[in-house]
């Protein structure tokens, strides 16, 4: 008997480039701070315009949650503290049902790296070297508020490396029970022996004017703290 499988077109294109566009401009950004920088001139520099980019790209990817294709809007891969629990339980058996999006856990995940990734990335507005560089926003709260913002935002760059590794785990243990998720990330389609739990409608299209609307908003974002 032939197993039947089931493709589902899960990551629309502009997930993926909000995907690996962000992979970039982390690399980028922990680059500059945890080496020489070379061999860019002024490490600096390209470590804030690496944050200008990641802002927007959280502010495109905060807009389409909210208003983009199901598998990308957080309502999808957002449980209940319940849900998630069983789900984490059934993980560790490995039982644990598939997901087109992102499962219990790996969905909580995902916000707590975009949510530190969005903390990073904002308080380092509020910072300078005292020497060659200044953020769009420095001095704003007084020096007091800076300096804290500063420790912040050392610590906060540890913890999310922590996050970045627990990640990298997920996707060898999901790759090693058969979830091909680089390959989705890539084509947007994954596929699957059995329907999964949260299954969508395939003939579900986001509006091509939210797309425009999110990407609009965020290169202005970017755009305007880069040239600021």
């Amino acid at each position: 008997m032939q197993s039947h499988t089931t493709r589902i077109a899960v990551w629309d294109k502009l997930i993926r480039l909000f995907h690996w566009s962000l992979l970039a401009a982390v690399v980028i950004s922990f680059y500059t701070t945890k080496t020489t920088g070379q061999p860019f001139l002024f490490p600096i520099e390209v470590h804030a315009q690496s944050g200008y980019i990641i802002i927007g790209l959280l502010v495109f990817r905060f807009i389409w949650g909210l208003v983009g294709s199901p598998y990308a809007r957080f309502s999808t891969f957002l449980y209940g503290p319940k849900k998630t629990a069983g789900y984490a339980k059934a993980l560790m058996t490995r039982r644990a049902p598939h997901y087109a999006s992102h499962n219990p856990v790996g969905g909580w995940m995902v916000v707590l790296l975009l949510v530190s990734l969005g903390f990073q990335a904002l308080s380092g507005l509020f910072l300078s070297d005292d020497i060659f560089f200044q953020a769009p926003l420095y001095g704003l709260f007084g020096p007091s508020v800076g300096d804290v913002l500063a420790r912040l935002h050392s610590l906060n760059s540890d913890l999310l490396l922590i996050l970045i590794g627990l990640h990298l785990v997920g996707l060898v243990w999901h790759t090693l029970q058969g979830e091909r998720l680089v390959p989705a990330m890539l084509t947007g389609v994954k596929r699957f022996s059995n329907v999964p739990a949260d299954e969508k409608p395939a003939a579900y299209r986001a509006q091509k004017r939210y797309a425009i609307g999110a990407l609009l908003v965020a290169a202005g974002v970017s755009g305007w703290l880069w040239f600021y």
